[in-house]
């Protein structure tokens, strides 16, 4: 079976508040067994536009992806982050 992955860019604009962020998605982090594979770090984008961050979470598969993202845990940090960061948010299938 495939893995699922959450491909998110973001670009933070409130880095005082988006730390509340993360610690209101960890509930669902650790529902969902996610694995963080990239979080930040040095990158280059040479097409197309890029923003701050760049993140690779991994799940067990595709399905798992998406019930992480569509959880009350992670909607409630959904709204957080929403207010705090402007985000390109992708969940693939894996290879």
């Amino acid at each position: 079976m495939s893995k699922g992955y959450w491909v998110v860019r973001v670009s933070v604009h409130n880095t005082e508040a988006y730390p509340d962020y993360l610690e209101a998605a960890r509930p669902a982090f650790e529902r969902y067994n996610a694995r963080f594979h990239v979080r930040g770090g040095r990158y280059i984008a040479p097409e197309g536009v890029a923003r701050d961050r760049n993140v690779v979470v991994e799940f067990e598969d595709f399905d798992t992806a998406v019930a992480c993202y569509e959880s009350p845990e992670y909607s409630a940090a959904r709204v957080i982050r929403q207010a705090n960061a402007d985000a390109d948010f992708l969940i693939v299938e894996g290879a």
